[in-house]
């Protein structure tokens, strides 16, 4: 194992996101004194699920793998209802805990199910890629989708610790690697700029998962959300800014039936977020267009389809950041500038959009 960075996230209940090479032996030492560990997991992941069980076994822990579908298909009450009815067969207490092993909707899923098992019990995610390690496994946010729209149901409800392992993101496809780094490059805009210059001065370098680029663009990403998530666990405030270019793309992925990855959406979302701001005399041209021409450089897409717009507004309108009828979005004032636009006019918004599709 290489050397770990340890990346602490404030507030009431504190925790460490550990970064590095060769964690998943380490699991059992965050779960100090749990009885049984459940392992959830997707089915590509059944390997590595079964590693961390041999080592809660080994530590004295009795495990139980969970297996649930894979990506969005998971997120379900249909898929939680049937973890809790493993958990309770099994005889989970409050000293128990459980492991989510995957993406962002798995570590979604599992946060979820722990929250509600015993109105919470320890859980700690093991985020399998890029997305999960910068976004879904860091700040305690679980949730599952309904048909309402996505993640419109969960619970804040920190881990015991977060494990970051590098060595994963060997078996990610490449589309889904560039795919979290969507998320990489709204923490560039919204508080780090340092890392939009890391891409920019080599956009292979930073989708390379076996170079030093990926670990420090995963860590400045990390440190973002920890600033930020320490101080509004509830996104009552600050936190709401870590949803930049969420509002639109969270649309998208209810659109596409969440066919289209989160990372693709997030990628438009941002640059619908960056011309709105424009048209709205909120940011200049040059860091507005900045966002297309940093995430074209990664592959990422920076337009949708023109006539998917009445079905997209009526999406976002029971977006979380709403109030009543009134929409509400985070932009930017200027590069690291976050703010918040409070009900636009709907000609705005449709012209902005209008020159995103186009």
């Amino acid at each position: 194992m290489d050397s770990t960075t340890c990346i602490p996230v404030p507030g009431d209940r504190p925790y460490d996101v550990l970064v590095g090479r060769g964690l998943l032996d380490t699991l059992p030492d965050l779960l100090p004194g749990a009885d049984r560990v459940a392992v959830l997991h997707a089915p590509p992941l059944k390997g590595q699920a079964d590693r961390i069980a041999g080592g809660c076994a080994a530590a004295g822990a009795k495990p139980l793998l969970v297996e649930v579908p894979d990506a969005e298909a998971g997120k379900s009450i249909e898929v939680a209802g049937q973890a809790w009815a493993q958990l309770g067969a099994a005889g989970f207490t409050r000293t128990d805990a459980v492991v989510g092993v995957g993406g962002g909707a798995v570590t979604d899923l599992a946060g979820f199910v722990a929250a509600c098992w015993l109105r919470g019990v320890r859980w700690v995610p093991v985020a399998t890629s890029l997305l999960g390690m910068v976004d879904a496994a860091v700040g305690g946010k679980t949730g599952i989708n309904t048909a309402a729209g996505k993640n419109l149901v969960g619970a804040f409800h920190p881990p015991a610790g977060v494990l970051a392992d590098l060595d994963l993101l060997a078996s990610l496809a490449p589309v889904d690697l560039v795919a979290g780094l969507a998320e990489v490059v709204k923490c560039g805009f919204i508080a780090d700029p340092a890392i939009l210059e890391l891409i920019e001065a080599d956009p292979a370098a930073a989708a390379d998962p076996t170079g030093p680029q990926v670990r420090e663009l995963i860590e400045r990403a990390v440190r973002v959300k920890a600033d930020v998530v320490g101080d509004d666990l509830r996104e009552s405030g600050l936190r709401e800014v870590l949803n930049y270019g969420h509002t639109l793309a969270h649309a998208i992925e209810k659109v596409e039936g969440y066919r289209w990855r989160h990372g693709h959406a997030v990628s438009v979302g941002l640059v619908y977020a960056a011309t709105l701001a424009r048209l709205a005399g909120r940011l200049d041209a040059t860091v507005a267009d900045r966002h297309a021409s940093v995430l074209a450089a990664l592959g990422l897409p920076t337009s949708y389809r023109a006539e998917a717009w009445p079905e997209l507004l009526a999406t976002m309108r029971v977006d979380k950041k709403a109030r009543g009828s009134r929409l509400r979005l985070v932009v930017l004032d200027a590069l690291a500038r976050p703010g918040i636009l409070d009900g636009p006019a709907d000609t705005l918004l449709a012209e902005a959009y209008r020159q995103v599709a186009a």
